[in-house]
């Protein structure tokens, strides 16, 4: 795919054998993205902390919180298929959702509403200035693919990678099966 094709809602596969740590093995949702820049979620690394450990006024819920990237890892963000609950969310894709009114998130969580099923956890965020995506799919840095609400709330984040890559099939299931290093094969 081209750049052309890069759009809120696609997600950016790492190449296989990224030097960047934060990125390598990676599935980035595109959030936002237009000719001023882009932001994403890397949806498949998750950390070893709950969200109440991270929040002190958070009602206790058992969701896990995930390195959403390397930009601003003092915030927390959070994606979710709950829009027509949550007031201020912006639609990523049929069955996505960024953000949205925080307390009444709260307020959600805490009457059962939304459930950790419904819901991802990210610390930071991955962003790009104005062509630098462009630059890096040109280059081969990344692999776009389209995104699916499965692979965010129902796949097992540790084969994400994988198994997006194996989706899209031809010569891509073929790199989805590369050892990690290849000097390990």
């Amino acid at each position: 795919m081209t750049y052309s094709n890069a759009r809120k809602g696609k997600v950016l596969l790492a190449e296989p054998f990224s030097l960047d740590s934060n990125f390598k093995r990676s599935a980035v949702v595109l959030t936002e993205h237009d000719e001023e820049g882009s932001v994403g979620f890397i949806i498949n690394k998750p950390l070893q902390i709950k969200v109440e450990e991270l929040l002190s006024d958070f009602p206790e819920f058992e969701a896990k919180v995930y390195f959403g990237g390397p930009v601003a890892t003092d915030s927390i963000h959070y994606l979710h298929n709950v829009g027509d609950l949550l007031d201020d969310s912006v639609k990523v894709r049929r069955g996505i959702y960024w953000g949205g009114d925080f307390d009444k998130l709260k307020f959600l969580i805490d009457s059962k509403l939304i459930l950790p099923k419904n819901i991802r956890f990210y610390v930071g965020y991955s962003g790009w200035s104005s062509g630098q995506l462009k630059e890096e799919l040109t280059y081969g840095s990344w692999v776009l693919a389209d995104m699916h609400a499965n692979y965010l709330f129902k796949a097992k984040p540790e084969a994400l990678w994988e198994t997006i890559m194996t989706n899209k099939g031809n010569a891509y299931s073929v790199i989805a099966q590369m050892p990690d290093n290849p000097n390990w094969n």
